[in-house]
Order: C-alpha cells, then structure tokens, then sequence
C-alpha cells in the first residue's frame, strides 16, 4: 500500500485495516523518505482508535508516528509519575484531551445550586490543577504541549434564565476556556486546540453520541474521530516545519469574476456587489496571509497590460502589484509558469499552494507537479472563502516580526 494511493475514509475500521497493513509493510520498506515524529495521546475518556486514525492520516502526509496511547483517564497519574511510560517514551509532541464533563463531574447538574464564592472557589481548584499538570510536562519534557479547551454543553436546568446568574454554567465554562488560553498566550510550548470551535463546526448534538458515552465512556461520536485528527495532524506538521510558503493565484474568475481580457476593467466582478463581494473578500483574506509572511504570486494566462490595468486602476483590487514575488503573466501553461515561479524566488516546489478556478489547469499541475499542493475551489465562488480559510498548510508553531514582513522582503 503506498501513501499515496490510499484514499481516506470517515469509516473507523478503514483506518484500523489500513494502519495494520501499513505496519505490516513497513517492516520491509525502506522509511528514510518519510519524516518522523513522536506523539503522545492523553485523554479522560476512551480514544481508543484514534491512533490508528491518526498514523495513517499522517502516512498519507508521508510522515510516520510514533504514538504512545495513555491509559483511560490515567493522565493525571501519567504525568504525575515521573517513572511513567510517558515520560520514558519522551514524545515531541502531546494532545491532551480533558473533556468537560470529566472536568465538572456532578458539578454539571447542581451548578446553579452553589454560591457565587463556591463556583469561583471551584473554577480555581480546576485551574490549579490543570495548570499544574501542563508546568509538570514543561518541566520534564521539551515536547510541545497541545491542549483541549473546554466544549460549552447545551444543557443547563435553567434554560433561559441560564444566563441571568452572577455566574451561570456556561459563563463558567468560558471563564474557564478564557482562563486557559490566557496560560498559554505567551508560552512558546503550548498551544490550545479550540475543541469548543470544533465541536460547534460538527453540531454539538452531532458530535455527541449518549449511547457511546454511557457504553463505554467516548465522549466524541467515532465517526467525528477522522475530523479531529485531520485537525491533529495540522499540529504534526507544524511540528516537523512542513509549512507551506507560496501562494501561487490565477486571475480571472479567480481573483475577480469574468475574464479581464474579454470583460474590460468595468465589467469584471469585484467590489460590494452581489456578484463582486465574494471575490473582494476572497483578496481581503488573502490581503491578511500576506500579512502574515506568506508570498504570494500570479500564475496566469493572460496579457500582461490588462492586468497591470486591474492591479493599477480598478477601485476594489485590494491586492496591487508590489504584493506578488512573482508575476507569470502570459500564454505558457501552468505547470511551466510554476516552475518558473520556483525558480525565481528561489522556492521548491514543494512549498507552494496553488489555486485555480479551472479544472483543468489544476489537474494539470496535480500530474506534473505532485509536490504542489493543489486547491479543488468549489464553482461557486461565494464559496471561495470558505475554501482559502480551510487551507491549514501555512500554520506554523511561531510568528515573529520577521516572518511577517516575509512577503514584502520578497
């Protein structure tokens, strides 16, 4: 099985065949083409699976892990002890999973019933304690810390009136989210994995299955599992610094609607119109990339003076000519004008993300230039920005000043 044939499932027991056949098949297969890491998985409820998942998600990124798995809810101890399995095994990388229901315990039910003073008291004792494990972690390993905030529930006995309390439940939940990311904010070791963000884009009663829960302690619906690693390996390979560095654009019906060279300067789509505002949002996100060190560049069929116009004149091109690194503006077809891009700013291939509103032209590039990593941008494009802001490969585990002015020094 090659990491690159294998085409990923929502289905657990695909990923459990899968991870057993590339086991078996790596003892006789030679891994120096693959990057390596070791990851530790600590939770409070059952995730057993998820590191099967999570292997061959990432095999399919040609990376292997090395995953320890800890034992149910035994995090505390684990970390605790400093003889333990975990700290033996020494990872580079730890997703630590503490739900809000093993947080709380009956607290969830009788939250309403304590004193104002009894729920600060509360929120406090958490908070030491889980600020305690995460500084006993920085403390014996240099591994990078990714933690779980907490998930809001949706149940609250007073139900309407739940957010008329001096400190109702889930005021209490955030104060705890705000508390944890606070901790964090300044500490170049750990990171906090919005889970409550995760868990609202999936549908809070999707992701929760109550039949699971009460069976066997999963606390996330295992169909959901294959999502959160994806969210996982994002982490995993800004870990191993494989982030992309190039944002490589068409033009017409990309950047703007219609073809500049059939429509004129007047009749493209761009501005706030109906038809123009997908598009000048879809520059203004890409505006905000560049802002945050990622070069950009053009790799277009088109002539050159009617572009230079639309960079030039049009009142709402929000992205100008000063931007790009590299300008391939011309009748070559894509995948020369991208290594021509490479080398001119002197890139591998490797680091570019490259979008394109034909087909076409992107299967194109995916044959030719496999190392490229190839945007499918819906046909609509008033779902054009929610395509670029999926787009998890220019993440990376800092950003200094320098990194910020990247695009510009290019």
């Amino acid at each position: 099985m090659e990491k690159e044939n294998i085409q990923l499932k929502d289905d657990l027991s695909f990923y459990i065949k899968s991870y057993k056949e590339i086991v078996r098949e790596l003892k006789n297969k030679d891994t120096k083409e693959y990057r390596k890491a070791k990851v530790a998985l600590l939770s409070s409820s059952t995730i057993r699976g998820l590191k099967e998942v999570l292997f061959v998600k990432c095999y399919n990124e040609g990376i292997l892990l090395d995953i320890f798995m800890g034992e149910y809810n035994q995090y505390t101890q684990e970390i605790l002890d400093k003889t333990s399995k975990l700290y033996a095994f020494a990872p580079d990388l730890i997703f630590m999973f503490v739900d809000t229901i093993s947080l709380l315990c009956d607290h969830r039910f009788d939250f309403d019933q304590l004193m104002y003073d009894e729920k600060l008291e509360f929120g406090n004792t958490i908070f030491e304690q889980f600020s305690m494990l995460v500084n006993t972690l920085k403390q014996n390993l240099k591994s990078k810390i990714v933690v779980h905030n907490f998930e809001i529930p949706e149940m609250s006995s007073l139900g309407i009136l739940e957010n008329k309390q001096d400190l109702g439940f889930h005021e209490f939940v955030e104060m705890m989210n705000a508390r944890l990311r606070s901790f964090c904010k300044n500490d170049a070791q750990v990171f906090v994995f919005n889970y409550e963000a995760f868990c609202a884009r999936q549908g809070k009663r999707n992701i929760f299955d109550y039949k699971m829960y009460y069976l066997a302690d999963i606390k996330i619906a295992m169909r959901y599992w294959p999502t959160l690693c994806d969210e996982y390996v994002v982490y995993v390979k800004a870990l191993l610094s494989m982030i992309k560095k190039c944002l490589v654009l068409d033009l017409d019906n990309t950047l703007w609607g219609g073809i500049i060279g059939e429509d004129g300067i007047s009749g493209i789509k761009l501005g706030p119109t109906l038809e123009g505002r997908p598009f000048l949002e879809f520059q203004k996100y890409i505006f905000s990339l560049f802002h945050k060190g990622v070069i950009l560049a053009v790799n277009s069929k088109n002539n050159l003076e009617d572009v230079v116009d639309v960079f030039n004149n049009h009142p709402h091109m929000i992205l100008k000519e000063e931007h790009f690194a590299s300008k391939q503006i011309n009748w070559d077809d894509k995948v020369v004008n991208m290594q021509a891009i490479a080398k001119e700013i002197n890139l591998g291939l490797d680091s570019f993300v490259f979008i394109d509103d034909d087909q076409g032209n992107r299967e194109m590039v995916k044959r030719s230039l496999p190392q490229v990593t190839v945007i499918d941008l819906p046909e609509d494009p008033a779902l054009y920005l929610e395509a670029i802001t999926d787009i998890a490969d220019f993440n990376s585990f800092h950003l200094i000043e320098e990194d910020r002015r990247k695009g510009q020094m290019y």
